[in-house]
């Protein structure tokens, strides 16, 4: 395939009109949300938007994190804690992604990183042949980092998503019906900051769980999603951004916040363990936001990162998701994907963290 012409950012007006017309598209490819970025972070803009000669075009959202002193740089879509990237366009092939990825290279930045929608991997994993991967079309190595996640498929209507809840499911938003569990539900950053309250609950939960020290925990915490983050996003994505919260005796219980478009990205989910309890109100909370995104027309419910957890690959199979395998690429001018890696691995067995 010839290589395609660039342009880079990409315009608002062939952005939102290349978000528009693609019906698989995620809400974390809009162009408000490099918008929220570059107002929280150390980001700039670096869309690039590829036009072929066969008339086919693909936009790739991307950010850019300047490297030290103004030199090299990274390319990230999207960096850690900031959702899903990955090309826009339905038209997407092998050979496409093989050009987009030669260009990426080409750049000569010190890190590109793209961590593709797992519903369109297919693509992807078709570009990634051996001799792309070892140095041939790509040039240099490329590091492939091996993702899951979990999708529900909505396109069939509100009935049949519900008769895609196990019974236990079922049986939950019942129960929590039944023991007056109150749903309340925000916009453009409302109710955030009793959302955030219920996510430093869970994050005592989780270090304890992970053998992590509390104090370690809460600094990563607020480091990787402080408030004034979350609620950037909410300015920028508006009655796009929801916050969904169950309450329990009067109290906040568990709380999810989710991303409407084409699609729907839970993208962030909290809760007070020992409030919820047997009331029911994790499942209410997640079917109300399943019923929202049916009324939106969403074609797809993602449910987020998995891993390897079983436990968490159990709750979310109960509301009809299904595994996605995907993968993570990072073009690393020098290894430090592997660097860091190993840095990790040394502090998390000094501290016996247990990744569960």
């Amino acid at each position: 395939m010839n290589a395609p012409v660039v342009l880079s950012p990409v315009p608002r007006e062939k952005w939102r009109s290349m978000l528009a017309s693609d019906p698989a598209s995620l809400p974390d490819q809009a162009p408000e949300w490099v918008d929220a970025m570059v107002e929280d972070g150390p980001f700039s803009d670096a869309s690039r938007l590829y036009s072929f000669a066969d008339g086919r075009e693909a936009l790739l959202p991307l950010v850019r994190r300047q490297g030290v002193a103004g030199l090299g740089g990274w390319l990230q879509s999207f960096p850690p804690g900031w959702g899903i990237g990955g090309l826009l366009g339905a038209e997407t092939d092998k050979g496409m992604v093989q050009s987009i990825l030669s260009d990426l290279r080409g750049l000569h930045l010190q890190r590109v990183a793209i961590r593709p929608d797992p519903q369109r991997w297919a693509a992807w994993a078709q570009a990634l042949d051996q001799d792309a991967v070892d140095g041939g079309e790509l040039g240099g190595s490329l590091l492939v980092i091996p993702r899951r996640a979990h999708v529900i498929d909505l396109s069939n209507g509100v009935d049949a998503a519900w008769m895609a809840l196990s019974k236990s499911a079922r049986r939950g938003v019942r129960a929590a019906k039944r023991e007056g569990v109150r749903i309340e539900t925000g916009h453009s950053g409302a109710l955030l900051e009793a959302y955030y309250s219920l996510f430093m609950t869970s994050i005592d939960r989780w270090a304890a769980n992970q053998h992590e020290p509390r104090a370690l925990a809460h600094a990563r915490a607020r480091r990787r999603d402080p408030l004034a983050k979350l609620q950037s996003m909410g300015r920028h994505l508006g009655e796009d951004f929801t916050v969904t919260l169950a309450y329990v005796d009067g109290k906040p219980a568990i709380g999810t916040i989710t991303l409407f478009g084409a699609t729907a990205h839970d993208t962030r989910s909290a809760m007070d363990k020992a409030l919820v309890g047997g009331t029911g109100a994790g499942e209410l909370v997640q079917w109300t936001t399943l019923r929202l995104a049916c009324a939106k027309g969403c074609a797809a419910y993602h449910l987020g990162e998995s891993g390897q957890s079983l436990a968490l690959a159990k709750f979310k199979e109960k509301f009809g998701a299904l595994p996605r395998d995907y993968a993570e690429l990072r073009l690393d001018r020098l290894p430090w994907s592997r660097a860091d890696a190993a840095a990790r691995g040394v502090v998390k067995r000094v501290l016996g963290f247990r990744d569960v």
